[in-house]
């Protein structure tokens, strides 16, 4: 089977993942409407391209939060991965680092955070959720800290899980053979292993933006937030002193009948007006879909499922193909845009057609 674009890969590992673990990595929330229209959006927003502009050397480095990137596609967090690779999360952290980007790791990694930060010179993040036992959390912010994390990105999008279907049809288990390393700490208070339901027993819906605070004065790390969709909402994180927000809707997985995330993109970016940074995630697939969002005004992208059918067809190797594919499709669409650098992509680049 040659593996030449992103659906490719995804048509590879529906048929070789077990069908309970596929629907639980594949699917979003109720109807799956938040999910299909992450997908669906792109499509309606169409390029302008420029001509008889030197494109022979391109350039698609940038940085974010500090650190260079060779190019502004990163990969988001996804949970329990070694269920599509062995050791999932460490071969994405190789990964990342020979491609030189940004990886977040996700709190529901079955590897452990100092094996992820062993894997990775580069730019890694973690994604933090804040647990009902405070002192938890601060515990592992000191660990993350001291292990060499760039960044905490904390999710903000959860606090309960949304209905997803098709993991209650299934039964969804994680597999007996792994565990959630991030929580390790509550099986000492009771002995037990239904895995996925931690999400309601640990994490606090009382969660809000005095946490933030609070989360500011445990480390000097930058933090992000994650799952940010209103204006109204990017307006207060600006004002609670975070340093970047990711544009989210968690895949499609949580609230479902929210609108795409590169449709609430602009409102975003003009809310924030280059006062922290902005980046987005959901529906990705192609080099056009991150040059669309560059012009929209993101800093950097991050993908999510496309990274674990990487994973599922050859490990660490697999999730470099995939960001190579990336790569250079978004060299492609940039010199054919008539751009040489990110810095001079602008919102006329892009318009959206209408419905």
């Amino acid at each position: 089977m040659s593996m030449i674009c992103l659906d490719d890969f995804e048509a590879h590992a529906e048929c070789s993942l077990p069908l309970a673990v596929w629907d639980f990595y594949a699917g979003g929330a109720d109807d799956c409407e938040s999910r299909d229209r992450n997908l669906l959006a792109f499509k309606r927003i169409r390029l302008h391209p420029r001509v008889l502009r030197d494109v022979s050397a391109v350039d698609m480095r940038t940085i974010i939060q500090g650190t260079e990137i060779s190019f502004p596609v990163g990969i988001a967090p996804t949970g329990i991965l070694s269920m599509a690779w062995p050791n999932g999360e460490v071969s994405i952290a190789k990964a990342a680092d020979a491609m030189k980007t940004c990886y977040i790791a996700s709190m529901y990694a079955t590897c452990s955070i100092e094996e992820i930060a062993a894997a990775s010179s580069g730019c890694c993040w973690f994604q933090l959720y804040i647990f009902k036992r405070r002192e938890v959390t601060k515990q592992l912010v000191q660990r993350i800290k001291s292990l060499g994390y760039k960044a905490l990105v904390v999710t903000v999008d959860l606090p309960y899980v949304g209905k997803r279907r098709k993991d209650m049809v299934n039964n969804f288990k994680l597999p007996a053979h792994l565990e959630l390393k991030n929580f390790e700490i509550f099986k000492k208070d009771k002995d037990r292993h239904d895995n996925v339901p931690l999400y309601n027993d640990v994490l606090d819906p009382s969660v809000n933006w005095k946490d933030i605070q609070w989360l500011r004065s445990l480390t000097d790390l930058p933090i992000i937030l994650k799952g940010i969709l209103t204006k109204e909402d990017a307006e207060l994180a600006v004002r609670h002193g975070v340093q970047g927000i990711i544009v989210s809707n968690h895949g499609g997985r949580q609230l479902d009948g929210v609108q795409a995330t590169i449709e609430v993109l602009p409102e975003i970016v003009e809310a924030v007006k280059g006062r922290v940074e902005v980046y987005v995630d959901g529906g990705i697939r192609k080099g056009t879909d991150v040059l669309k969002a560059l012009a929209l005004g993101a800093n950097c992208v991050f993908i999510g499922r496309p990274v674990i059918w990487g994973l599922a067809y050859k490990g660490e190797e697999g999730v470099k193909s995939i960001l190579q594919i990336l790569k250079t499709e978004l060299h492609t669409a940039l010199a054919l845009s008539g751009y040489k650098t990110l810095s001079e992509i602008d919102r006329t680049l892009v318009q959206f057609a209408k419905l």
